[in-house]
């Protein structure tokens, strides 16, 4: 692909038992929590890793899967998010990719489709910034008119807070931002139960 291919960045974490999912195992189960981590981030890659319309890759922590882990399918290309918190990793994955569009989303998004990967570039054509907002505050997806435009974009953010997006917003005031659905990831078993019932209904 040229140089100036927009780029998906899945985030994943090593699905070691008791590593993945804590919230969701204190409802399910260690083992319960780890399958369904495992299935819901081959899912989505299945859905989106092979879409031409842009480059997929795959950020892994710890580093060392990056290079050996056998999770995920050899055709997505891996990197490691290297070290420090969650802010830090987001904006090294960001950074690698300097002038591109970039997309950088969680693997455990259900309903996360490859026409949210293509609306959230499409709003890059018009926006410096943008966002796939959650109910709970945080935010599914994040994505760069140019990779350059996350420096900065993540300091200080309160994590696994209602003021995730707010804090984000924060660090980037004269940035024009575009902001999609609002989609949620699965957290504890009260959110699988309403994914579950969600599921049979349709």
């Amino acid at each position: 692909m040229s140089r100036g291919t927009p780029v998906l960045v899945v985030f994943a974490r090593v699905p070691a038992l008791g590593a993945v999912k804590r919230r969701l195992a204190a409802g399910i189960g260690a083992v319960a929590a780890r399958g369904f981590y495992v299935e819901c981030t081959r899912a989505l890659l299945r859905r989106v890793g092979g879409d031409a319309r842009w480059r997929s890759v795959i950020a892994v922590t710890p580093d060392a899967a990056a290079r050996r882990g056998r999770h995920w399918p050899g055709s997505v290309a891996r990197l490691s998010q290297g070290h420090g918190d969650l802010g830090a990793r987001m904006e090294r994955a960001m950074l690698r990719f300097p002038g591109r569009k970039v997309v950088l989303v969680g693997s455990d998004i259900p309903d996360l489709s490859a026409d949210h990967i293509r609306r959230a570039l499409g709003a890059l054509g018009r926006a410096d910034l943008v966002y796939g907002p959650a109910s709970d505050g945080g935010y599914w997806l994040v994505g760069a008119r140019d990779g350059r435009l996350a420096r900065g974009l993540f300091r200080r953010v309160r994590w696994s807070s209602p003021h995730a997006l707010s804090d984000t917003l924060d660090n980037a005031p004269t940035r024009r931002v575009a902001m999609l659905e609002m989609l949620d990831d699965i957290d504890d078993a009260a959110d699988l139960e309403r994914l579950s019932v969600r599921a049979f209904s349709a």
